[in-house]
């Protein structure tokens, strides 16, 4: 697992924003683990004949498991 963050920043409308983080909160999670988990997952879905590190695409980081 890489050990360093990067930060995205994007712009979103701010009702959007209240409602996504008010699910967020419900499930017990933070804002930045469900985005964390989408971008992962995006990544999988979208990789291609890319070849990923072994903590992108193994066992860890299956259902169940929070990518970072």
């Amino acid at each position: 697992m890489e050990n360093r963050t990067a930060r995205i920043t994007l712009l979103i409308d701010p009702k959007k924003k209240q409602l996504f983080e008010e699910i967020c909160a419900e499930q017990d999670l933070t804002s930045s683990q469900v985005v964390r988990r989408l971008i992962h997952q995006y990544i999988l879905e979208h990789a291609g004949s890319r070849d990923l590190p072994e903590w992108l695409s193994g066992p860890a980081a299956g259902p169940g498991k929070t990518p970072q």
